[in-house]
């Protein structure tokens, strides 16, 4: 039974939107009408400037930390792990949104904080280095899903599991991304401070 709320709990904990909640706090509008409609941080970007893009990811990665730390208070590392998964899963689709939510990039790294922060740092410098390289957010977000579960069977087999379902899935989130960049249509990032 407590195996059973501490998923709840993890997959409500990541339904929270927060994007879409600080942007209409900081009178921003309703972000899912504007840009690319997505409540992640890079559409925050667009309308709110980099400062409350990296609010928000800070926010969506906490939610991703308090998963893992309710699974890890459940049953240990690996059902953190699989909680962080379940948080993911909220935030791509969120009860609250009516299932229509972010594309996880943000909450995955909160995973990866909460259970290897040698991980996080890894998928961290790798996607700082692809986007700024590139332009393309979606670029270091990609090479990050596949970066993850080799770093996760690293660790060991029982972690790696929860590591790949999170990479699948935010890969098939990215699934239209993916298919501009092959075409060369995906945008770019606006690097800028303030909006």
């Amino acid at each position: 039974m407590a195996y059973i709320i501490g998923i709840i709990i993890s997959y409500l904990l990541g339904s929270i939107p927060m994007g879409l909640l600080l942007t209409k706090f900081m009178g921003k509008g309703d972000l899912r009408k504007v840009g690319s409609g997505n409540i992640g941080a890079t559409n925050v970007m667009r309308v709110g400037g980099l400062r409350m893009a990296a609010m928000t990811w800070v926010l969506d990665m906490l939610k991703a930390i308090f998963a893992v730390f309710v699974g890890y208070i459940i049953g240990g590392t690996v059902f953190g792990a699989w909680c962080g998964f379940f948080a993911v899963f909220g935030h791509c689709y969120p009860v609250w949104l009516r299932f229509h939510g972010g594309k996880g990039i943000s909450s995955l790294f909160g995973v990866l904080l909460a259970i290897s922060p040698m991980s996080f740092f890894v998928c961290g410098i790798e996607w700082l280095l692809v986007a700024l390289s590139s332009g393309y957010s979606s670029l270091g977000a990609v090479v990050a899903f596949c970066v993850m579960p080799l770093l996760g069977f690293f660790i060991g087999w029982q972690v790696g599991l929860p590591f790949l379902a999170i990479a699948l899935l935010c890969l098939w989130r990215h699934r239209e991304n993916i298919g501009r960049l092959v075409a060369g249509t995906e945008s770019k990032i606006e690097w800028k401070w303030k909006k």
